[in-house]
């Protein structure tokens, strides 16, 4: 069951796409699949900003490379600056790879030639600074994608609550207020979503 204090869930925008091999095998109607945050949430195991960055990178990305289309899953390249194995890389990965279908080399290998997923994620790639890009396999148009949620300051008792959980130290209403607090800062990631992200469009 959702917890109390994350009922925002449910407000945070989802993502739609289209995939060939979804309608192909049957499992989506025409192939669309719809995506929201709690997806990304049940998959990753939590909810923090780095999850939910991870989200909303796609959600917007996705939107300015694709505009009015519907997008492409297995269609899109995904290509980041860190090492797979670097900081929060591989979390972020995760998270878009379920959204966009790509992947490294452990994923699907395709039918008949068609729908390899394979090699559409790339990482210790040159894209300008940026956290993200993701590239259309069919136009070869591209967007750079930056998120930067520290101008979201969490609440000033989050970080010593954190210890104190973390230690073992913390009664169970602090445990519990610690709960809430983490979730109210990721809240507020997600009511500022121009703010924490920025597209850099490269046609």
């Amino acid at each position: 069951m959702l917890g109390s204090h994350c009922q925002f869930f449910n407000k945070i925008p989802t993502i739609k796409l289209q995939d060939d091999l979804a309608s192909l095998l049957g499992a989506f109607e025409d192939g669309v699949i719809e995506y929201s945050y709690l997806d990304s949430v049940k998959s990753a195991g939590h909810s923090c900003p780095t999850v939910l960055g991870a989200y909303l990178m796609t959600l917007k990305g996705l939107e300015a490379l694709y505009e009015n289309e519907i997008p492409k899953r297995g269609e899109i390249i995904v290509e980041f600056k860190e090492a797979q194995n670097l900081g929060v890389a591989g979390v972020i990965g995760n998270v878009i790879m379920n959204i966009t279908g790509a992947t490294t080399t452990n994923g699907f290998k395709g039918l008949a030639g068609k729908y390899d997923r394979n090699h559409l994620m790339k990482f210790e790639k040159d894209i300008n600074g940026a956290n993200v890009r993701f590239t259309r396999i069919d136009t070869l148009k591209s967007v750079d994608v930056f998120y930067d949620a520290s101008s979201i300051k969490p609440h000033e008792d989050m970080n010593f609550l954190m210890q104190k959980s973390l230690q073992g130290n913390a009664t169970n209403e602090e445990k519990k207020e610690f709960a809430k607090l983490w979730q109210k800062r990721v809240e507020d990631i997600s009511n500022n979503i121009n703010e924490v992200i920025k597209i850099d469009i490269k046609e």
